[in-house]
């Protein structure tokens, strides 16, 4: 039995039976006498437990709190190995928290935790360090945003702000009604109904400007709806009108992708050569060209015929950034028959 798991029985033992001789504890835990010893003293230095011994009943009950912190065990009681796992959680949600907006209302929690620990608080610390989220390509968000986001999503009320477009190149006035704070490849997002177009969009918290909460409820959208609007395509502007793309990847690509979950909704398949072809969904295919494109010259759309073509003329355009043009310093470099490293003939 884990210490953890030794106070919450003792606490039970001592409530039912209201006085307990220490040798029926001690036999009931399975523990030797000094570890009983130190489970009472945890209990009642650390929890503020009102245990005291009865000499005239000869056991230990509990007597009438005293003034100052009260005794209580927690309603949900975690194991060590549950208490370490929850701290490491909360070293996640250190890591994603950019706009800091949870982490002063989990802290009570963290701090209650650790205590709960005792003797091993300085694991649990230790554990936390070695658990890191390396997030790359973050956009951070002011978190003064932040939390006006997160308070007009609890508080479901209105959010005024300037908000800029970068497909557009444009700042235009925007009230929204949030419905869903989404986080999503190192970036948050606000999944909100949109005043002036009358819709459902989604919003980047990072392109938010002198963003202001306002004194209007907001337009209540289900949540089973945004999912069917916003939740359908592939990524995270997704788009209404869902297409399915197929990808066929290389066999040398094919050990990774395999792995990965492009989509809860894709269909894939081993081909016989190795290969591994991919289907998904999508509805706006901006995010997924990107995600294409990575993988270069491994994969290769199928259909629809579309996509094949965008990703196509994407390609040349690469391609042609790559010639060489008269003057540039590749159109000036002389090749060496000797297959080393070309010199530039200009100093």
């Amino acid at each position: 039995m884990n210490p953890l798991d030794r106070i919450y029985r003792i606490d039970q033992i001592i409530h039912q039976r209201r006085v307990v001789r220490f040798d029926d504890l001690m036999r009931e835990l399975e523990v030797s006498r000094a570890t009983l010893k130190r489970d009472l003293a945890f209990l009642r230095d650390r929890l503020n437990a009102p245990i005291v011994f009865d000499r005239d009943a000869g056991g230990y009950r509990f007597s009438t709190p005293s003034a100052g912190p009260q005794y209580e065990l927690p309603g949900l009681w975690f194991n060590d190995r549950e208490v370490l796992a929850l701290l490491t959680m909360h070293r996640m949600l250190q890591d994603l928290d950019t706009g800091g907006l949870l982490g002063p209302h989990v802290q009570p929690l963290i701090e209650r935790l650790d205590g709960l620990l005792g003797s091993t608080s300085g694991s649990a610390a230790e554990l936390r360090r070695r658990v890191r989220i390396m997030g790359a390509l973050t956009r951070p968000v002011a978190p003064e945003n932040f939390e006006l986001v997160g308070h007009a999503l609890v508080e479901r009320r209105r959010l005024e702000m300037m908000y800029f477009t970068r497909s557009r190149n444009v700042r235009e006035q925007r009230e929204l009604s949030p419905q869903r704070l989404v986080h999503y490849r190192n970036a948050w997002y606000l999944d909100a109904w949109c005043h002036r177009s009358d819709t459902l969009r989604v919003f980047a918290l990072d392109a938010m400007e002198q963003v202001r909460l306002l004194d209007r409820p907001s337009q209540e959208v289900p949540l089973d709806e945004v999912e069917r609007i916003l939740g359908e395509g592939y990524g995270i502007y997704r788009g209404r009108n869902v297409h399915w793309a197929v990808l066929r990847f290389s066999a040398q690509a094919a050990r990774w992708v395999r792995a990965e979950i492009w989509h809860p909704r894709q269909k894939s398949r081993m081909l016989g050569d190795g290969r591994y072809e991919l289907r998904v969904p999508y509805g706006n295919s901006s995010e997924l060209e990107m995600d294409i494109l990575r993988h270069g010259e491994q994969v290769e759309v199928v259909a629809p015929m579309a996509l094949r073509e965008r990703l196509g003329k994407r390609l040349a355009e690469a391609l042609r950034a790559y010639q060489p043009t008269a003057g540039s310093p590749a159109a000036n470099r002389v090749a060496d028959p000797a297959g080393e490293a070309p010199e530039s003939s200009t100093l």
